[in-house]
């Protein structure tokens, strides 16, 4: 990508995060921004404190589910600065429960934020930005789709979150190997941390339907996500370094926790022997006991 000042980026789910943290990265780079995401507030608190510092940006409060309004933000974003150069397909939300409690409600809303989300940007951007390669020999651009950990093993009580997550991470690598088809100018990532204290664990505030179900499974997740995020020791800060570097190296895999490998590793093994999925908890046996007790008690 080499210097990125001057260049445009588009971030979704700028409002909070990784996209506040993407949107600040940035901005520091001399990044001209375009903003999006559903909460009006977040939004707004992310705008006001790069105008202030004088970021050049454009900011629409916008739900990725919905495709034609992200067709809709494409036009405008080449119409304002002429190209794009890095998109972040970065919105995303979770719900908690044992994976037969999900309701529709809440797979449709996983799913149309975390791969639909993706997949309407990816709709949206991608042609855009090859035709930009054909017309301009010095053009180059990036993309970044954010998935989880939970795209690589399966946890309990995120079903919905898992299923949403893998599909991203194979919607990247198949962008990645459709891209090197017809281009060298267009690189991709998928970025798979683990737990980082985002907002993840309040992904509720936006929900646009039905509440989230309120059965023992659901508590009983939902207590370990925010549990597991209040205790994270990597910040949404370091992840959007790590994600910078990565897309300056042109590297596909952007993995912040070295240290979760173990259980991708221990997956891999387990399907190569045709054996069951392992525990994902199996270091941590007591945490184990303590779920097993708490969705087992009468």
């Amino acid at each position: 990508m080499g210097d990125l000042r001057g260049k445009v980026a588009v971030i979704t789910g700028a409002g909070s995060g990784f996209g506040r943290e993407f949107a600040r990265h940035a901005a520091r780079q001399g990044m001209a921004l375009v903003l999006v995401d559903v909460q009006a507030d977040a939004l707004g608190a992310t705008v006001a404190e790069l105008e202030a510092i004088g970021a050049p940006l454009m900011h629409r409060r916008l739900d990725v589910t919905d495709g034609e309004a992200m067709h809709a933000l494409a036009h405008d974003a080449w119409a304002r600065y002429g190209a794009v150069h890095l998109l972040f397909n970065n919105a995303g939300v979770g719900c908690t429960g044992l994976v037969w409690e999900a309701s529709v409600q809440d797979w449709e809303w996983v799913l149309g934020v975390n791969l639909w989300g993706t997949i309407h940007g990816l709709r949206a951007f991608v042609p855009r930005m090859l035709e930009e390669a054909r017309e301009n020999a010095g053009y180059r651009a990036h993309i970044v789709n954010t998935a989880s950990m939970a795209g690589l093993v399966d946890p309990p009580l995120t079903g919905p979150y898992n299923v949403a997550k893998h599909a991203v991470v194979s919607l990247a690598e198949t962008l990645h190997q459709d891209l090197s088809l017809v281009t060298d100018r267009i690189g991709c990532s998928v970025l798979c941390p683990s737990w980082v204290g985002t907002g993840i664990a309040a992904s509720d505030r936006n929900r646009p339907a039905a509440a989230a179900a309120q059965t023992r499974g659901a508590a009983v997740g939902r207590a370990l996500v925010e549990k597991a995020v209040a205790s994270a020791r990597l910040t949404a800060a370091e992840v959007a370094r790590m994600t910078f570097d990565a897309i300056a190296e042109r590297r596909f895999w952007i993995l912040p926790h070295p240290q979760a490998l173990d259980g991708v590793r221990a997956r891999n093994e387990a399907l190569l022997a045709g054996q069951a999925p392992p525990d994902p908890y199996a270091a941590l046996p007591q945490l184990r006991g303590q779920l097993v007790d708490a969705l087992r008690a009468p």
